[in-house]
């Protein structure tokens, strides 16, 4: 069980500071043992740069992508950070101001250009930013740090060093990709866009990136659209951050958080709004939950509903004796969109987003059991017979399988996010554990691990402390799930001269392992991945 440690106020801003850049790696101190074992790099992304000049950038998702690295070998670790030289960045440099709109910040028309430029301007369409701060993943023997918008960014992973920008709108039709794809073991990247047809049809698709062939040719010349979800509303797509995705089926939520798109193509350039602006709520519509046969690109004729949530994660989605298991990490109602896209403002009053978070809806994290075949007979029959969980799915009148779930996480004011699990051998499969960061009044302060059958969790906490997402690393010759460590960065703004370090505790009970201190600050980091050596 975890026990209740308020942060201090203020302390956690240290998250939101810019940082430079290093030109070379440098020696962390180790106190405890490191695992022989554990040999490679952790790379992580998230902002680093939180002004241009005396431009501010108002949101925590538009701070200038910087690329981490810690280094393990023989027992010593590195740590080595650059900016990621996307054209937002670079053009922010070159003219000493904010060039690109972002999420949150609205980027204002060059003072130089008089108002007829300006003007014409405005029908050039709009310059969308390729600012990789959320995610890093590999294709093929490649690797892409990402945002949530049709640009990614090739990176070196051992230098750090930029490559190239990629646009996917060139090799696929999506008009945007998630940060969470999902590899498959054999190097197959999956994931899901939106995707904006003639006459504003709107539809959400799902790629697929073959492994690297013996051509050696670059997988994403091959990208393939593999299955097409149709949208709930014309014009207003749903927000799309995660999707689940087993061994024969692709699962795709599709939530009430709305994208007005009239709204973001007429206002985008006239009326000065950005990405944020143009989200807005639909509780009414519920929940509509999509299945598709994922080698026939077939959807279930199966209409899945329930109560409005919305989430950014899924944290595994498995197949069962007919059933499909979808575990989530949910937040309930137009709080999600006040919360984490209008108080995630880094120019808040932090004591009013305290306020707000104690008033919201308790976050959970909640398991969904879709029946993969209905029968009429059963009308008004709960169709879930598995004999371990409480998720229920009623087949209604109207045809439509309407689903209550399982809570399987609920904590006082706080949420289990960012969640990890044992992925190459367990994505997609039943599994036991997952690994998530505790948020308190949207403060990350604690990590967290849950066993989905038993509902048991272990938690790690120190004051004064802010972990990021945890990263599972399993040892190489595991027999259990659990055999393995848990990484995360941690800032430690008033523990001294060194203020944030590499946390590595057992993943089997949350104890601490080792740590790696450096002598200098980390920002927030979001999303990145282990490469093994």
């Amino acid at each position: 069980m975890y026990s209740q440690v308020e942060h201090p106020a203020g302390g956690y801003k240290k998250l939101f500071e810019t940082v430079e850049e290093l030109s070379s790696p440098v020696t962390a101190h180790v106190t405890g043992r490191i695992p022989t074992w554990l040999r490679g790099s952790l790379l992580r992304c998230g902002p680093g740069l939180f002004e241009v000049g005396t431009e501010p950038f108002y949101h925590l998702f538009d701070g200038q992508a910087l690329l981490h690295k810690f280094d393990f070998k023989e027992g010593h670790v590195t740590y080595h950070r650059r900016f990621v030289r996307t054209d937002a960045y670079v053009r922010a440099m070159t003219e000493k101001r904010i060039v690109i709109t972002e999420f949150g910040t609205y980027a204002y028309p060059d003072p130089c250009k008089n108002i007829f430029s300006r003007f014409f301007s405005y029908f050039k369409g709009v310059e969308v930013t390729d600012n990789a701060l959320v995610n890093v993943y590999p294709v093929g023997e490649d690797y892409y740090a990402c945002t949530e918008t049709n640009f990614i960014t090739k990176i070196n992973p051992d230098t750090l060093e930029t490559i190239k920008q990629v646009d996917l709108c060139k090799y696929v039709s999506v008009n945007g990709a998630t940060a969470h794809p999902h590899i498959e073991n054999d190097g197959t990247v999956y994931n899901i866009g939106n995707c904006f047809g003639k006459n504003f049809a709107l539809a959400y698709n799902i790629i697929r990136i073959p492994p690297l062939q013996a051509d050696k040719e670059d997988p994403i010349n091959k990208s393939e659209v593999v299955v097409q979800f149709p949208c709930s509303d014309r014009f207003k797509p749903s927000y799309v951050h995660s999707f689940g995705l087993t061994s024969s089926y692709i699962v795709f939520v599709e939530t009430p958080v709305k994208i007005n798109l009239l709204k973001f193509l007429s206002s985008w350039s006239l009326w000065g709004a950005n990405y944020m602006d143009c989200f807005e709520s639909n509780e009414t519509m519920g929940v509509w939950l999509h299945v598709a046969e994922k080698k026939k690109g077939r959807l279930l004729n199966i209409k899945y509903r329930t109560s409005a949530f919305n989430l950014f994660h899924h944290i595994n989605t498995y197949e069962d004796n007919g059933f499909l298991i979808v575990d989530l990490c949910t937040w309930k109602g137009f709080e999600f969109v006040y919360n984490y896209l209008y108080l995630a403002n880094l120019r808040a009053n932090w004591d009013e987003v305290k306020r707000q978070a104690e008033k919201a809806p308790q976050p959970e994290a909640r398991r969904y059991v879709l029946p993969l075949s209905i029968d009429k007979a059963d009308t008004g029959k709960n169709l879930v017979t598995l004999p371990y969980t409480t998720a229920t799915a009623t087949l209604r009148s109207d045809e439509t399988v309407w689903l209550e779930p399982e809570v399987i996480f609920s904590g006082p004011r706080h949420a289990f996010e960012f969640p990890q699990i044992n992925y190459k051998k367990y994505g997609g499969k039943p599994y036991t554990y997952t690994y998530g960061l505790g948020l308190n009044h949207f403060v990350p302060d604690r990590l967290c691990k849950l066993n989905v059958k038993t509902k048991e969790t272990w938690v790690w906490q120190e004051p004064d402390s802010y972990p990021s997402e945890p990263i599972f690393v399993s040892h190489p010759d595991a027999l259990e799930e659990d055999d393995g460590v848990v990484l995360s960065i941690v800032i430690s703004p008033g523990a001294g001269p060194k203020p944030a370090y590499l946390l590595i505790l057992s993943a089997k009970d949350m104890s601490e392992v080792a740590r790696a201190e450096v002598e200098v600050n980390i920002p927030v980091t979001f999303h990145g991945l282990f490469k093994r050596a």
